[in-house]
């Protein structure tokens, strides 16, 4: 993995976020040269500048953004927007969740980023999942397909939101005739910021509900939803398949075996490299406990023991070599333990060929290729793109 910062994998993980998301390297090294001392420090005022830095890009792309479109240069405009709006999301992740920065920046992002796909008329609807008298936010990137069209729904991890997966993933799965429903589900993006909902184990619930909402929808073929997720929603997806049959196809962006013990020896700096800043903060924030011993009882209850033989649909697990997070017998004995599953299937990306880190934080496209041409495989899309049916 490229690595700016010494000896930072937390940042140098941000950094390679931000790119593939989009952003400019020139851009990024603009906000970051400043902060390669402060980098080895990663003290809180370590993180207050990398905030202040990155902040301070996104507002000056942003002003070209709003520059072009007031001279109706929509496409451009759309383009700065995005690239500002990957900018605010990179300032948003230094903060504490108890800093009201990081909601006023969060939102900066998410008004960035709406207003880029509009400006472009990307084919993506925001629209609103029916929960528990609630709703979930999400994003539906719709498949350019006639009649209903196969889709997968789109969960989160520990630190991720749907418009940053949209940027990475929705693309590919669109010219392989798959819509995509991104969602933030509890525990996460505009779920866990605006909305106060935290996460918990039983993922097929939410998941229920999203299968819900795509039945009620002319443009998807119900016969064909699948789930995938990254990160820590190598457990949250195939949990949620597990118990809730109506997926066809599962995969498993990055293995958790169990996520207690996992993150219990990253909290004490004994095991894997930890994936955000201020990481007890954080783990109470996304499980909504008010110490770090009550977080733990719940991520110990985030386990595929018991579970993983329970899913009946294909899976497929994507894991790198060189992941610094988890440790890739998590993924086998993931896929050893998913014995009814058929067709069940582990893709080890390894150094010689890239993607070897944390769900390929080294190359996304090597993943998002690969899960795709499955997915389309499995589900009956069109695996060699719509520009080439034939």
């Amino acid at each position: 993995m490229f690595e700016y910062f010494r000896e930072n994998y937390t940042w140098n993980l941000a950094f390679m976020s931000a790119l593939y998301s989009g952003g400019a390297l020139s851009e990024m090294d603009e906000a970051c040269r400043p902060l390669k001392e402060a980098s080895v420090r990663n003290d809180v005022f370590a993180q207050q500048a990398w905030y202040e830095s990155w902040k301070k890009l996104a507002e000056r792309v942003e002003k070209l953004a709003l520059t072009h479109e007031e001279a109706g240069q929509y496409l451009s405009a759309g383009r700065k927007y995005l690239r500002a709006s990957t900018y605010y999301f990179a300032a948003e992740r230094m903060p504490s969740h108890r800093d009201p920065r990081k909601v006023q920046t969060y939102r900066q992002a998410l008004s960035a980023f709406k207003k880029a796909l509009q400006l472009r008329k990307e084919p993506v609807e925001w629209v609103e999942v029916p929960f528990q008298g609630k709703s979930l936010p999400a994003l539906f990137s719709k498949a350019p397909v006639k009649g209903p069209a196969p889709c997968m729904v789109h969960f989160d991890g520990f630190d991720m939101m749907k418009e940053v997966l949209y940027l990475r993933t929705a693309d590919e799965f669109r010219r392989r005739g798959i819509s995509l429903l991104l969602v933030d589900h509890p525990g996460v993006g505009e779920a866990l910021r605006l909305r106060g909902m935290p996460s918990g184990p039983d993922t097929e619930v939410p998941a229920a509900a999203c299968v819900d909402y795509l039945e009620k929808r002319s443009d998807v073929d119900a016969k064909r939803i699948g789930i995938v997720a990254n990160s820590l929603g190598g457990y949250y997806a195939p949990r949620a398949a597990a118990f809730e049959k109506r997926f066809k196809c599962c995969v498993a962006w990055g293995a958790i075996w169990e996520f207690g013990e996992l993150i219990s020896k990253q909290l004490v700096g004994r095991g894997g490299e930890p994936s955000v800043p201020g990481l007890a903060d954080h783990t109470m924030w996304v499980f909504g406990r008010d110490t770090v011993e009550e977080a733990v009882a719940v991520a110990n209850q985030l386990t595929l023991e018991g579970v993983a033989e329970k899913i009946t649909c294909p899976l497929l697990i994507v894991h790198g070599e060189n992941d610094r997070q988890v440790p890739l017998w998590r993924a086998e004995r993931t896929i050893e333990a998913a014995v009814n599953s058929p067709g069940r299937k582990l893709k080890v990306f390894t150094l010689a060929e890239g993607g070897a880190e944390h769900c390929q934080a080294d190359n996304y496209s090597m993943a998002v290729d690969y899960m795709a041409d499955w997915v389309a495989e499995i589900l009956g899309g069109i695996p060699k793109g719509y520009n080439n049916e034939a």
